[in-house]
């Protein structure tokens, strides 16, 4: 365990806490009206952050090892053709969420607002929010390759996956606290904040899914069709 290895892992936690599963949606939940936001911001957060230091674990235990095995299937033609028709799908599918195609077609417009509820709808949406980004969550990703190829053993990677998914909601909790000690100070601009979330929390789900999309379907094309 080295000192450049932690000052990477760090960054990368820093900004993984900038995503709209780990600050997007805390914020609408911190401005959400009612006296308990500050217990389902709590519940969200801690669904959230178990939830990827499991996927973590599971990973640094030999989950991609195991999906090796099928390696050879993965990578048959019949399989590259389903990722072809699976990422020109996603592709096809992002332009339903663009709203400049919206507004052409004289739709209105839609803004994102995630459900506010008891503790179990908190659990849910912090289940949804994290199997919806934990894919494309690319620093989280490598920061487990980092971890990995560093060869660490149970004891030094354990306590660093932990701190490393409590970094990303460091955030969010500041911002809480930034709420409850200056509440008339900062509601105003955690409200603008939040309003251009809103606004534009469709066109950055319809980015993700057309990149994401692409991706798929490059990686099959180059397969059946250049090499």
């Amino acid at each position: 365990m080295t000192i450049g290895l932690l000052l990477a892992l760090a960054g990368l936690a820093i900004v993984d806490s900038t995503s709209f599963g780990t600050l997007g949606i805390p914020l609408f939940l911190l401005l959400a009206p009612g006296r308990s936001w500050v217990s389902r911001l709590l519940i969200y957060l801690a669904t959230v952050t178990v939830f990827y230091f499991l996927v973590g674990v599971a990973l640094m235990l030999g989950l991609s090892a195991a999906l090796d095995q099928f390696g050879d299937a993965l990578h048959s033609a019949p399989a590259r053709w389903a990722q072809l028709a699976i990422g020109v799908g996603l592709f096809v599918l992002s332009f339903r969420f663009d709203p400049k195609r919206r507004r052409k077609l004289g739709k209105p417009e839609r803004r994102f607002e995630p459900r506010v509820g008891g503790p179990r709808v908190m659990v849910l949406l912090g289940l949804t929010a994290g199997v919806l980004e934990v894919a494309t969550m690319v620093p989280y990703l490598a920061a487990i390759g980092l971890m990995t190829t560093s060869e660490l053993t149970a004891a030094q990677w354990v306590p660093t996956l932990a701190a490393y998914v409590l970094i990303m909601i460091v955030p969010t909790l500041v911002l809480m606290g930034l709420r409850g000690f200056a509440g008339s100070w900062a509601e105003p601009k955690l409200e603008r904040l939040r309003a251009w979330l809103a606004k534009h929390a469709e066109s950055a789900l319809s980015w993700t899914i057309a990149i994401v999309g692409f991706l798929l379907a490059r990686d099959a094309a180059f397969y059946l069709f250049f090499r």
